[in-house]
């Protein structure tokens, strides 16, 4: 017999997570359930991370989309990337064998820091991966200072 000890910290998270999932599982069903079952939101990887040149760099895997359906925006301090992966016009839905790729809109949003000059942000897109580049200012960047004596 093995003895394992209560903890009901754990005990209650794990029912609130899933009275969670089943809130957001209700909420999300009847989206599956229209017309058109394939289709439904879907949210990209990121990776957001900041290079030794002083520049932070925002990659999303979205493959399989073009660049005319990507929209990229910067205001107030907030980097925001739209899109939307269309349904292949030449598959028909009862072609599939197996469909595990998710369709649809998307919409990510992220507050950066106000060191982030908004004037030189770049954008390209290869490979099915989306890089946003966005270049701090010379003030925010830190700087060796000569200490006198």
């Amino acid at each position: 017999m093995t003895l394992t000890r209560w903890s009901p910290a754990h005990d209650l998270a794990a029912l609130e997570i899933d009275r969670l999932n089943r809130m957001f599982g209700s909420v999300f069903a009847d989206e599956s359930r229209s017309a058109d079952s394939t289709v439904s939101a879907w949210l990209p990887p990121v990776d957001i991370f900041e290079t030794s040149e002083g520049a932070l760099v925002v990659k999303l895997e979205v493959p399989d989309m073009k660049r005319e359906d990507i929209a990229v925006t910067f205001e107030n301090n907030v980097l925001s990337v739209a899109g939307e992966r269309k349904v292949p016009a030449d598959l028909k839905h009862e072609a599939y064998h197996r469909r595990e790729r998710v369709y649809g809109a998307f919409r990510r949003a992220f507050t950066l820091p106000s060191s982030v000059d908004g004037g030189r942000v770049h954008a390209a897109y290869a490979d099915g991966v989306l890089t946003i580049t966005l270049p701090l200012r010379a003030e925010a960047k830190p700087r060796q200072i000569a200490v006198e004596g």
